[in-house]
């Protein structure tokens, strides 16, 4: 029996010190080789870190046991059901208790992994999430935060929501306000996080009536929650340097994440087109090749790999379902930082907080009526 084998029915992987991270191993359209090569890829350089694998033991035994940086550090579960990308998430809910998915959560709800990570099916995953973890109290709607590559000194912006839920009131966007700062501050070490509210202007007179509500009540609360709020901020600001959270509803959200995926993706191959296009172009490719490579890092989505959702009792890192080995290794990593600056808890608090500075805002607003 190899030494992963083996660990996986003592339970070894939790040693001291070590962050225990949740994995499901069936999510994904690469299949568990790819999710279990990601995490050995994040292994080889965080020695502190141990996995609790979740699904068909038989499958999973072969592939841990094949990478070196993983022995000893892995823990596998055995889970038998998989949840599959055009499965409906209610149906997950009820026929899929068996499945890696669901095992995987409850590794996070039971305290014995700190954060989870899936590729799988972004709908019920969130479903189980929210079911199997609960939302924090004074929560109204969870939401996704992604990464945005952007021209600010920490090269990234944070963006939220990214799809947990189409639609929000004020209420949610001043809860993803303050969800999306305390992210920026502990996952991109932002004392002070600048704040803007995604519109179709930056004029106050410009959109829906509940984006001006929102504008408002965040704004009231913004010193209170120690951010800065720059007010109605555009698309082209997303990747820019005004702020560094841009909050907008879940529709918005997706729709601009997906086409700076695709915008990302269509610059790369006009790039590789206009360098096959002469022997010249080819030959200033290569003399041009250190600067590429740089380029292809800075806009690459697998290095920004992981989507956080917000508000719930524990934390859930969503893999994208395409994710190759690098991918899931970014997702990983970014598990990992959050884990290891007790993220769950710091944002709890903040919520709390927010709860609080929402409804002293509404009795002022009622008090402010009555007058």
């Amino acid at each position: 029996m190899s030494e992963s084998q083996d660990n996986s029915d003592t339970g070894t992987v939790s040693g001291a010190g070590r962050i225990i991270i949740s994995v499901d191993a069936m999510g994904g359209d690469k299949g568990p080789a790819t999710v279990v090569a990601g995490i050995s890829r994040f292994a080889k350089n965080h020695p502190d870190t141990g996995f609790i694998l979740h699904g068909p033991r038989a499958t999973l035994d072969p592939l841990v046991a094949r990478r070196k940086h993983l022995a000893g550090r892995c823990e596998i579960r055995d889970a038998q059901g998989v949840v599959e990308m055009d499965d409906k998430p209610g149906e997950v809910l009820r026929s899929r208790r068996d499945s890696s998915m669901w095992s995987a959560l409850e590794s996070v709800r039971s305290g014995e992994a700190t954060v989870c990570v899936s590729c799988g099916n972004t709908g019920a995953l969130m479903l189980l999430s929210v079911v199997r973890l609960r939302k924090l109290p004074g929560v109204y709607r969870p939401a996704i935060a992604v990464l945005w590559p952007s021209r600010n000194p920490q090269e990234f912006n944070v963006m939220l929501d990214a799809g947990a839920d189409v639609k929000a009131d004020e209420r949610d966007l001043l809860q993803y306000a303050l969800m999306g700062a305390s992210y920026a501050r502990n996952g991109l070490d932002l004392p002070r996080p600048r704040v803007g509210l995604l519109n179709v202007g930056t004029e106050e007179f410009k959109g829906r009536p509940e984006m001006k509500a929102a504008n408002d009540l965040i704004a009231e609360n913004a010193e209170a929650a120690k951010f800065d709020y720059v007010g109605f901020v555009e698309g082209s600001d997303i990747p820019g340097d005004r702020c560094d959270v841009i909050v907008t509803d879940g529709f918005t959200g997706n729709v601009a994440l997906k086409t700076g995926e695709g915008t990302a993706s269509l610059i790369g191959d006009f790039l590789r087109e206009a360098f096959k296009y002469t022997p010249l172009s080819r030959l200033a490719s290569v003399l041009a090749y250190t600067s590429l490579q740089r380029l292809k890092k800075r806009i690459d989505p697998r290095r920004v790999n992981g989507g956080v959702f917000l508000g719930l009792n524990g934390t859930v890192v969503k893999s994208h379902g395409g994710a190759d080995a690098t991918g899931v290794a970014a997702a990983v990593k970014l598990a990992y930082q959050l884990a290891e600056s007790n993220f769950s808890q710091k944002l709890a608090a903040r919520i709390a907080s927010a709860t609080m500075l929402a409804s002293d805002s509404a009795v002022d607003d009622k008090d402010g009526e009555n007058k």
